[in-house]
């Protein structure tokens, strides 16, 4: 009886070793067919804009600001207002969420009531439609004053980003062993000294990957900027002011009638693109030193 039982035994763990050799072969294969769909999807968004805007690049694109159809007019403004108001919410952004990430990671542990609502809180804002985020805004610092301003728009824009970083610097501070914070304590570091010296310097690439997710969201939102600082046709450095900006001249130019708008359209996607994807690559060759 021991014998049969036992060559059972090994048959019932030969087929299991079977169908588990065969279940990560198929996630394998499915994991590598998901990475050559998204490298294909990317290469063929790539390859559009490359091929439709490179053509509508000149040195006119960059110098001269938004005008009407036929005039010869560039994108010089909005790129200048994409610049100041997205720079100026990253300036917003940045502080306040890495800020409450490493409060939630390192002093809100999950009986700490204040920081669920945190939490929830944040979570709940990374899943709102940005055109809400448009409308709380527009309600709280344009509708007040009755005039649309680049710097409720950079708000709006900081609005969106700041769960993003939360979100990313909490996890990426939570994968730190705690081995190392032990190590900062019995050399007499104090914890918050053992969070910024230690704890993030050892996160710095995650949580550098949560603050581009931001920068990249922020780059390519339009419809908050559509309730808070409007666009302009002219150049503006006032933000309280309207300003222009590149997301709101793609949207204003690509379903025009005219091919020199469509055209102009055109190179403001790839000039988004192209830029986000320069600060990327500077940004982490630059962390790595």
């Amino acid at each position: 009886m021991s014998v049969e039982k036992n060559a059972q035994t090994r048959w019932r763990g030969d087929r299991l070793t079977s169908y588990r050799r065969v279940m990560s072969k198929l996630a394998t294969v499915m994991s590598t067919l998901a990475g050559i769909i998204l490298i294909l999807t990317l290469l063929s968004i790539l390859y559009m804009l490359l091929s439709k805007g490179i053509a509508a690049l000149s040195l006119t694109v960059f110098t001269k600001p938004m005008g009407p159809p036929g005039s010869h007019s560039g994108l010089g403004n909005a790129i200048l207002g994409s610049i100041i108001q997205t720079g100026l919410a990253l300036l917003i952004a940045a502080p306040l969420g890495l800020l409450c990430g490493v409060y939630l990671s390192e002093y809100g542990s999950k009986t700490n009531r204040f920081a669920t609502i945190v939490r929830f809180v944040s979570d709940v804002l990374m899943s709102v439609p940005s055109i809400l985020v448009g409308l709380f805004i527009y309600q709280l610092l344009v509708a007040p004053f009755r005039h649309f301003s680049a710097f409720s728009g950079a708000v709006a824009l900081a609005v969106l980003a700041v769960p993003v970083i939360i979100r990313t610097t909490e996890d990426m501070l939570r994968l730190v062993p705690t081995a190392m914070r032990e190590a900062g304590a019995a050399l007499g570091a104090a914890k918050w000294r053992v969070t910024f010296s230690l704890c993030l310097r050892s996160a710095r690439q995650g949580v550098l990957t949560g603050v581009l997710l931001a920068l990249a969201r922020m780059g390519g939102e339009t419809a908050p900027l559509l309730f808070t600082s409007l666009g302009n046709q002219s150049w503006s450095w006032d933000l309280s002011k309207p300003m222009a900006s590149l997301p709101i001249a793609i949207y204003q130019y690509a379903g025009a009638s005219y091919d020199d708008w469509v055209q102009l359209a055109w190179a403001g996607a790839l000039i988004v693109t192209v830029g986000v994807l320069m600060i990327n690559i500077v940004v982490r060759l630059s962390s790595r030193r």
